[in-house]
């Protein structure tokens, strides 16, 4: 999305509440009187909890007076419907926190994607447990670096320096760009629906060291990835995106570490878009997911 002009911005709209007749007719009609036209609109009623689910894009002309009216009138139908909702202005481009450890693939990736204007991101410090040295052929573009080694012993002080960093920098989501380690429960609790990890993901499920030498010893048919927000519960929070490549004996382990590191690109850049787009909305331990 591009803002239209300097006096008219695009808005997305992302709302849940109890299902119940005339909740898009009430929305529509607010947006209508205030001049707003708009241009995407998808839903879900989730019959089995009684819960509606939407996301509205529109246009509307910017005036303060106009953005009062905004928020006040939302504010009033989110009383009226016991509705939870999210208003993002979507010509600002979303500010993330990349942390990164050894494998640089999807670091690399995502800045490729942010270059080319691909993704509307807009990267505000890169945070990684290896030195500078280890990413010498990667071009940060003069974003901030931050090399935080971590042991057992330092865990607390250097998540609390992320968090320091996170807030200074006014980032908005943090991207676990194959940052190969496990954030605390306090400090997971404090990022819920703000951070976004990637794994690779096996039928079956392979956990620790060397997971594709794993699979090549079981013989498995698929690989895959999953992109999921991240939670105190590990490699357990709600699902984003995932996909799968098929294999076969004639693999060897480099080749499943090398079609594992093209899937795990492309379902994190997924997963980052539909996020920023507020295609994302959070149900319990799921999310609802309005693809384009």
């Amino acid at each position: 999305m591009i803002r239209l002009s300097a006096s008219h911005f695009t808005f997305a709209l992302t709302l849940s509440c109890p299902n119940r007749p005339g909740i898009v007719a009430m929305i529509s009609a607010r947006l209508y009187e205030l001049g707003a036209n708009i241009t995407e609109a998808q839903q879900f009623d989730y019959t089995d909890a009684h819960q509606f689910f939407m996301r509205i894009v529109f246009d509307i002309a910017h005036s303060d007076l106009i953005s009062q009216k905004l928020e006040k009138t939302l504010a009033e139908a989110a009383s009226h419907l016991e509705m939870t909702w999210s208003l993002t202005d979507m010509g600002k481009p979303h500010k993330v926190l990349l942390l990164v450890s050894k494998f640089d693939h999807c670091l690399v990736d995502l800045l490729y994607r942010w270059r080319i204007g691909e993704l509307p991101i807009e990267p505000v410090g890169i945070i990684a447990n290896h030195p500078a040295a280890t990413y010498a052929d990667t071009d940060f573009y003069g974003i901030p670096f931050h090399y935080l080694p971590i042991t057992k012993n330092t865990k607390a002080m250097q998540e609390a320096r992320i968090w320091e960093i996170f807030q200074d920098s006014g980032a908005e989501l943090i991207i676990l760009a194959r940052y190969m380690q496990i954030l605390s429960n306090e400090f997971s609790q404090k990022l819920a629906g703000r951070c976004i990890n990637i794994h690779h993901s096996f039928l079956p499920g392979f956990k620790g060291a060397r997971p594709y030498h794993q699979a090549f010893a079981r013989g498995v048919k698929l690989i895959g990835a999953t992109a999921h927000y991240v939670t105190s519960d590990l490699d357990e929070g709600p699902i984003i995106e995932q996909d799968v490549e098929r294999i076969s004996h004639a693999d060897s382990p480099e080749d499943l570490i090398r079609k594992g590191r093209d899937i795990e690109r492309r379902v994190l850049a997924s997963a980052v878009r539909y996020h920023i787009e507020r295609r994302t909305i959070l149900n319990g331990g799921k999310t609802i997911i309005f693809s384009d």
